[in-house]
């Protein structure tokens, strides 16, 4: 039995997510398993390093899967670059040892939120962004997105209010930067909860906005939903990073 790693990356903004639905094959994952499974002629399932939402893309996103099949990497890889639809890409295939696994393994991920901030549209990457045209203090939000960093309880940052595992979450690093027209938060660390970058990211905005006080931030840790802040779109967010 082998062991194959994919480094693949996606634009999600026409699929359900990652995650295999029971009632849609319009996911990544259910999109990949189907080709790898016609490929190799045996049912796969495969694991990734997390599970990203309907609309969210990935520059890097790993996959790991077992398989019997003969077939080279380097075979696999230009069937999987012929058959995939042209939304999804695979950078390599390649053999990994017996114990990787795409999820257990994974030490960091690294995603990026992108914001749009003015009055003029972004037409050509409308698709990747988020258009706020609300003015924001950026200073504000880069000092409040530094009280995320460490280990905290981001239970008012996950939308899953039956969530049983434990909330616990380390940041080692959460930038904020304006680029022209473009703001880009940054954030590295080891899991994140269900819609937790894009509550965070919409909280930094209303702080940004004057509606909530950046110093605010450390009360929310350990409480509910409805304290934090708004969940912002998912186009705007991308996994850019994963650390093994």
């Amino acid at each position: 039995m082998r062991n194959i790693r994919l480094d693949i990356c996606y634009d999600g903004t026409r699929y359900r997510g990652w995650q295999r639905l029971g009632n849609s094959d319009n996911t990544i994952q259910e999109k990949l398993e189907q080709t790898l499974s016609r490929i190799l002629g045996e049912k796969i399932e495969i694991s990734a390093s997390g599970r990203t939402d309907a609309g969210t893309h990935a520059k890097q996103q790993v996959v790991s899967f077992h398989c019997e099949s003969k077939l080279s990497c380097q075979e696999l890889l230009e069937e999987l670059r012929r058959y995939l639809p042209e939304d999804i890409g695979v950078y390599s295939c390649k053999n990994a040892s017996e114990r990787f696994h795409a999820r257990l393994n994974a030490k960091e991920k690294t995603y990026c939120y992108r914001v749009w901030n003015a009055d003029v549209p972004c037409v050509f990457e409308r698709k990747y962004v988020h258009w706020d045209t609300r003015e924001v203090d950026i200073s504000k939000m880069q000092m409040a997105a530094q009280l995320f960093v460490g280990q905290h309880d981001f239970s008012a940052f996950c939308a899953n209010p039956r969530m049983k595992k434990s909330t616990l979450r380390y940041i080692s690093a959460f930038s904020v930067e304006q680029i022209d027209n473009e703001i880009r938060f940054t954030v590295t660390g080891n899991g994140f909860l269900h819609h937790m970058v894009r509550i965070m990211v919409g909280t930094l905005l209303e702080i940004g906005r004057g509606e909530r006080e950046a110093d605010g931030i450390t009360a929310l840790f350990g409480g509910i939903r409805a304290d934090a802040g708004e969940l912002v779109p998912a186009c705007g967010l991308c996994l850019m990073e994963v650390i093994y």
